[in-house]
């Protein structure tokens, strides 16, 4: 049987940034926790702030061997396109900071692996998400978006597939 590993799945955003652990190397991954940081009440800086010191602290209370992250997509506004690449700016900061090596995916790569669909729904990737980890209740949209990101993570672990060739473009 594989090692244990813990995969911190991060659906980042400005205002809110979902954030999933489960645990892989298991015939099926199991689910420890989810969340979303909400910062839309606060400024700029004190949204990031509050990002990256909230990564952190998941990281150093929960140890993950690995973080798992949504790619940017190319948004019709670009100020959202910068505020967004700034909150993934600090939690890729944090992961690096606390030493953990990161896997980046597309949207596309994670909602084709979860639910077999690159252009599926939010509701079906909470479906899926909730089905795959057997949970009571679907999770909120940003955590399963996260969740999805990590189980994304462990499916190419567990076919074997190199996730950096992946990302880099290379087809499997």
């Amino acid at each position: 049987m594989a090692e244990l590993q813990r995969i911190l799945g991060i659906d980042p955003g400005s205002r809110k940034a979902g954030f999933g652990l489960i645990e892989s190397g298991r015939y099926h991954p199991s689910y420890l926790l989810s969340g979303v940081i909400r910062v839309e009440k606060l400024s700029g800086a004190e949204r990031l702030k509050t990002i990256f010191e909230s990564v952190c602290q998941i990281i150093d209370q929960y140890q993950p061997q690995v973080m798992a992250i949504e790619k940017v997509f190319v948004y019709k506004n670009p100020n959202s396109a910068i505020k967004l690449g700034q909150a993934r700016g600090v939690i890729l900061c944090a992961a690096a900071l606390k030493e953990i090596p990161i896997m980046e995916y597309t949207p596309t790569q994670i909602k084709s692996t979860i639910v077999g669909q690159g252009h599926a729904s939010k509701d079906q990737v909470q479906f899926m998400v909730q089905n795959l980890l057997k949970l009571t209740e679907s999770p909120q949209e940003d955590a399963a978006d996260a969740l999805a990101a990590a189980l994304c993570h462990d499916r190419y672990l567990t076919l074997g597939i190199d996730p950096e060739k992946i990302s880099k473009g290379s087809k499997f």
